[in-house]
């Protein structure tokens, strides 16, 4: 019984780092959609027919247990498409404003997120359903998936540009200034250590990859993704995309192979 985790990079991998805590002899397939990265630039029909694509080749071959789909712009896109079209459960991946509302003491709240999360009215219904009482300041980061992406190939992170990245969602307001951030894209965590030295003042920043990990459980229950195997591996659907086996197998993905949804 496998897991899938899907991303159209790299960022998914803090989400299947999650996973292998919680069973550290589970199945986990990671599928990296490298042909398509980065998703946020994509026409938003164009993107779910695409994602139901490479899920649907996917589950053909693999008839997982689970598929999340550890990419918020992919989720807030294309997550009821999937659930309509297939019978396998799938898991989102949200910006995390719940807890970050919970969490603030000064009720400024910043989320750094794709241009593409950021303009979803998803996002926005999260903002005035759970964060209604804060300031929240939605930063679209253009280069910020591809950054962390870069650094999982072996590039040096530019901290002078991370740092303008995030300097929208610092801010200070009659007193008050932000002390929450939520990561909104799972690439984000993967540059946690240089975004955490570039920041403008210590801040608390908010990794859903834990929260999607327990939503697992909760779907695969008593049946653990276990086959025997421990045969972890991961998909890619480009040439290019092989370059990163030694970055997955510092993830404990043992073997690469390119497929063609």
């Amino acid at each position: 019984m496998t897991i899938v985790v899907f991303d159209s990079g790299m960022g998914g991998l803090t989400v299947a780092s999650a996973l292998s805590r919680q069973w550290p002899d589970a199945d986990l397939c990671y599928v990296a959609d490298t042909e398509a990265f980065p998703y946020g630039a994509w026409d938003e029909r164009k993107l779910i027919d695409r994602v139901c694509a490479v899920a649907g080749a996917v589950i053909g071959e693999l008839d997982p247990r689970c598929f999340v789909v550890a990419c918020n712009t992919a989720s807030t896109v294309a997550l009821d498409a999937l659930r309509a079209g297939f019978a396998t459960p799938f898991v989102g991946t949200v910006p995390a404003i719940k807890p970050a509302a919970t969490l603030t003491r000064s009720a400024v709240i910043g989320v750094l997120a794709t241009p593409a999360t950021v303009a979803r009215e998803y996002t926005q219904a999260l903002v005035e359903t759970y964060a209604y009482h804060c300031e929240v300041i939605l930063h679209g980061c253009p280069g910020l998936a591809a950054m962390a992406d870069a650094k999982m190939r072996g590039a040096a992170v530019d901290e002078d540009a991370l740092r303008d990245e995030i300097a929208p969602v610092f801010v200070e307001r009659n007193g008050r200034r932000t002390d929450v951030v939520v990561l909104g894209c799972t690439h984000y965590p993967l540059l946690l250590d240089e975004i955490e030295r570039v920041a403008a003042w210590p801040v608390t920043f908010i990794d859903p990859a834990d929260a999607i990990a327990r939503r697992v459980a909760q779907i695969v229950g008593d049946r653990k993704p276990v086959s025997g195997n421990n045969t972890n591996e991961a998909l890619v659907t480009s040439d290019d995309g092989l370059a990163l086996a030694g970055a997955f197998l510092r993830f404990g993905f043992g073997s690469t192979r390119c497929f063609t949804p």
